[in-house]
């Protein structure tokens, strides 16, 4: 009669099994790694689109000053409420209108000035500052001049960045890449042609980054100061830039 292996043979048999799983795999990887390649020729290619915005997104921000709290907040409320009804007269969708950042905090009469100033100044209380920041997307670009008037009139203190966008950026980023992709074909053969060679099937594609585009921003903050009259065609948009850049590894053609 066998007798069965014992605790140490049966611990080391299941190290071995265990092992040999890996030790293959290990093998396999040397060996692609050793593999050779084939003829290959690598080259970038980059393309830019440029595209005309056709909306825009206003940072507005209302605030009001008071040592009442709850008139300082009924004369933002207000504002803000005048600037809804802008947006809604300018055919924007309430869903392209969003408040935010509601803030309450005191003002005093040193919050201006700078460490030396202050020295022998008396601070005083002036009261309780109030504001509100609204983001209006306004997706028809030909009523800019108009709703950035009227806001103006309706009480906005701040008037901060403003983003010219492109709505059909998803397609013109396609465009971008595909007109890469060309480019990096076209250089590929203007350089295999030199050396007497073609070029076959692409072996590799890859994005080098990540494909960007610029929107237009303009910070339009001193414009506040400004009657509406004169704010007028004061904003050009021009275009926004899209790019796409990408490596390609080709087979070569003897």
């Amino acid at each position: 009669m066998k007798k069965s292996p014992g605790p140490r043979k049966c611990l080391a048999m299941k190290k071995l099994i265990f092992l040999i799983p890996i030790l293959l795999a290990a093998s396999f990887n040397c060996f692609s790694q050793n593999a050779t390649l084939p003829p290959l020729i690598t080259v970038s290619g980059r393309a830019e689109v440029r595209a005309q915005p056709d909306e825009v997104a206003f940072t507005l921000g209302v605030e009001s000053v008071d040592k009442d709290m709850l008139t300082a907040k009924k004369r933002t409320d207000d504002s803000v409420r005048e600037v809804l009804s802008i947006a809604r007269r300018n055919n924007v969708k309430p869903e392209d209108v969003q408040t935010s950042q509601i803030s309450v905090q005191p003002k005093y009469n040193t919050d201006e000035l700078d460490y030396e100033q202050r020295r022998g100044v008396k601070r005083e209380f002036i009261g309780y500052q109030v504001s509100k920041t609204t983001v209006v997307l306004l997706r028809d670009i030909s009523r800019f001049d108009t709703l950035l008037s009227d806001v103006l009139k309706a009480g906005v203190t701040r008037l901060g960045n403003v983003e010219f966008r492109n709505s059909k950026i998803r397609q013109h980023r396609d465009q971008a890449r595909a007109m890469a992709i060309k480019a990096a074909q076209e250089k590929a053969k203007l350089l295999a042609g030199e050396i007497g060679q073609s070029i076959g099937p692409a072996y590799s594609i890859t994005e080098s980054g990540e494909n960007r585009y610029d929107n237009v921003s303009q910070n339009v903050a001193g414009v506040a100061g400004r009657t509406a009259e004169e704010s007028e065609g004061a904003i050009a948009p021009g275009s926004i830039s899209v790019t796409a850049q990408v490596t390609v590894s080709f087979r070569l053609n003897q």
